[in-house]
This record gives structure tokens, C-alpha cells and sequence, in this order.
């Protein structure tokens, strides 16, 4: 059976940790922010989070077929 590809994308964008959660970066927080944003939202934005489990189970089963 061939070997199986670990997605380039997801590997750039997600980090698996030793948890198991799936670290990501929080989207919307690029441009736009001197008209189109709140300062709220924008503080929102900021930073990283973690994906729920259910979907972080699903990432790490379909993207990561031998683990991070």
C-alpha cells in the first residue's frame, strides 16, 4: 500500500499538541482594520485558539495521517 501525504497546507497553518488539541490562528485579523472593524472584534481576532474536538479528531484523522 502507497504511503499517504501529509497535507503541506495543513501543516503551515495548524499545530497538534501533546493534548491532542489543534492550535490555530484566528482568522479576519489581516487588513481592513481602519474602517471595516470594531475595536472589539479586533481584540477578538488577536492571538491564536484551539479548535473544538470534535473538529480537531477530524484534522488530525484526515490531515495528519502519521501524526504532527
Amino acid at each position: 500500500m502507497p504511503k499517504l501525504k501529509t497535507r503541506s497546507a495543513a501543516k503551515k497553518r495548524l499545530q497538534v499538541k501533546k493534548s491532542g488539541k489543534v492550535k490555530h490562528a484566528k482568522a479576519f485579523a489581516k487588513h481592513l482594520f481602519t474602517h471595516a472593524k470594531t475595536s472589539d472584534s479586533k481584540r477578538r481576532n488577536r492571538g491564536t485558539g484551539f479548535l473544538r474536538d470534535m473538529d480537531a479528531k477530524k484534522v488530525v484523522k484526515e490531515l495528519f495521517p502519521y501524526g504532527s
